[in-house]
């Protein structure tokens, strides 16, 4: 056996070694890693809730509006009206109370303050059903107190029957609903604050909550948050309405600017029928016609002599002439006039008088005959020259 193959076994004897070192000083374990909520329960807070009720065996459906919930059946049906109701009409609330009165069960979220000054909160569903909803003072708990392993005075207890413990439930104990008229049946308070009542209204039902915050995704696994929600709905349809219920811009011109709206609409009806307005049939307008560049010249020609300028029309044809006469003649520039008259005759070979009347100054008026008979001799005695 040579060296160079002893040296391969040793060395992978080696790191068979190492291998071994390393696997037996390896610790398998598991970790769980929280990445968060989901996107879809970060976009919906109250999808624990909506899952929770489809886990629960109940029919489950969203909503945007109310409005939708009203045109079904209210027998054996909840709605939970969890979403802002701030845009919400006198008449859609008064459909939902007639849904509700017709059998319907009813839960949803005061909103507003009682005003004593007025006599009224503002909320209309609140005000319909004569609720009120007011704001208490809460006092803080000492760090010095001692805690106990029982519920705190702040959390809210529903007592049902044939329960022989009350359910628990963490309400915001700085809001308290009030019931002048003693028509609730049932209510579940904290140490100092009611923050359910339910009453009978027609043949339906209505449950009135402070807050809707125990069912959203975060909250509805404390105390008995879930089987609260799951006790409301039992044995029932339920639709959901959690989003803020908004009209759409035109409801809300509609709505505020009615008159506004009819004064604009007889606006356009009346520029409409303005500018739709036809005598007759419509008539395609006419190419305009080209003309050739002659007649652009001789147009411009007759509209300088119509205006008294036929010396800036003569001019350069006699420059022409006198340009042609220096070519023969390099001394013509020195001729006086009656010599240069001479010399243009002489070159051409026309009469006298006829260079005459073609070199003579052109008049700042002059009728047409005169000008086409100048004319007529300048372009004679330039062809000849």
């Amino acid at each position: 056996m040579n060296r160079g193959r002893v040296g391969f076994i040793l060395a992978l004897g080696l790191l068979a070694v190492l291998l071994a070192l390393v696997l037996s000083r390896l610790e398998r374990y598991e970790e769980v890693v929280d990445h968060g909520p989901s996107p879809a329960a970060q976009a919906d807070p109250y999808l624990a809730a909506d899952r929770f009720l489809a886990e629960s065996g109940l029919a489950v459906e969203r909503a945007r509006l109310p409005d939708a919930v009203v045109r079904q059946s209210p027998a054996n049906h909840t709605l939970l009206l969890l979403g802002e109701r701030t845009d919400m009409t006198a008449a859609q609330s008064e459909r939902l109370l007639d849904w509700t009165a017709r059998g319907g069960h009813l839960v949803f979220v005061a909103e507003q303050l009682w005003d004593e000054a007025s006599g009224r909160s503002g909320d209309l569903l609140l005000d319909g059903l004569g609720l009120q909803q007011h704001e208490v003072e809460t006092r803080r708990t000492s760090e010095a107190e001692p805690r106990s392993s029982e519920p705190g005075p702040e959390l809210t207890r529903l007592y049902v029957e044939e329960q022989s413990a009350p359910a628990y439930l963490a309400f915001d104990v700085r809001f308290h609903l009030y019931d002048p008229n003693g028509r609730a049946h049932a209510w579940a308070n904290s140490a100092g604050a009611t923050h359910m009542l339910q009453l009978r209204h027609g043949e339906g039902l209505v449950t009135v909550l402070t807050d809707a915050w125990i069912w959203q995704n975060d909250r509805i696994g404390q105390y008995d948050h879930a089987w609260l929600l799951w006790y409301l709905a039992q044995d029932t349809q339920v639709t959901m309405v959690t989003e803020r219920s908004s009209a759409s811009l035109l409801a809300l011109l509609a709505r505020h600017y009615p008159l506004s709206l009819a004064v604009l609409g007889l606006i356009l009806i009346s520029a409409l029928w303005h500018f739709g307005w036809r005598e007759g049939p419509i008539r395609d307008n006419a190419q305009p016609a080209r003309r050739s560049l002659a007649e652009h010249l001789r147009a411009t020609a007759a509209f300088l002599l119509r205006n008294g300028a036929s010396a800036e029309l003569i001019q350069p044809l006699q420059a022409d002439i006198d340009r042609r006469a220096i070519r023969h003649r390099p001394g013509y520039g020195q001729l006086s006039m009656d010599e240069r008259l001479a010399l243009l005759a002489e070159l051409s070979g026309l009469p006298s008088d006829n260079v005459r009347i073609a070199m003579r100054p052109a008049a700042s008026k002059s009728s047409l005959i005169e000008f086409t008979q100048q004319v007529t001799h300048l372009q004679s005695l330039r062809n000849a020259l």
